[in-house]
């Protein structure tokens, strides 16, 4: 699959792909969310594949978003306030290089701003330890399989779900409560 894109499109990988979605799905200006893996060597991984981590894949949120509602300074103001930026390979009980911390660009301004940005949080101090996150050009996509997309909405009572995502989602209404969609 091409790197390719449609416009005002953002790709972030900030550990697990269905906490990530079940986050981004709740900001105002976000119109679309898919769960899938970017960053590898392998074509058409799969989920089994990329989770043996040797496929050098990242699982990642690839989100569309109207800039009229949303700009891509707010959508990384979101992704770092809701992972631990400053862990490598590792968010929380989740181990390995698929769920680091990525920003992969689509183009030039995106870059820019995502290198200020993590400039400008690491040096005020906001985290104890310097931030780690990659921000590296998108060179694949690929979506995640389908019972991954919607994955918390589908499976709310699911054990990590109830207690993984959910007090997640909770936190980020409650940071965020200005820019949560209504409903």
């Amino acid at each position: 699959m091409s790197a390719s894109a449609p416009a005002n499109t953002a790709t972030f990988g900030n550990g697990c792909f269905w906490c990530t979605e079940a986050v981004f799905q709740n900001l105002k200006g976000v119109t679309g969310v898919e769960s899938g893996y970017s960053g590898g060597h392998v074509e058409n991984p799969t989920y089994r594949e990329v989770c043996g981590k040797e496929t050098g894949h990242a699982e990642v949120v690839r989100l569309t978003y109207n800039p009229d509602e949303i700009s891509y300074a707010e959508l990384l103001e979101v992704f770092f306030k809701t992972h631990d930026p400053t862990t490598l390979d590792r968010q929380g009980n989740d181990v390995g290089p698929q769920y680091r911390s990525v920003i992969y660009f689509h183009d030039d301004e995106q870059q820019q701003l995502a290198e200020q940005i993590k400039s400008e949080l690491d040096a005020s101090g906001a985290w104890d330890d310097p931030i780690v996150t990659e921000v590296s050009p998108l060179i694949n996509y690929y979506a995640a399989e389908a019972y991954h997309q919607n994955y918390y909405n589908d499976n709310p009572n699911q054990p990590y779900c109830a207690f993984g995502i959910r007090p997640k989602v909770e936190k980020f209404k409650a940071v965020f409560a200005d820019k949560v969609k209504a409903g």
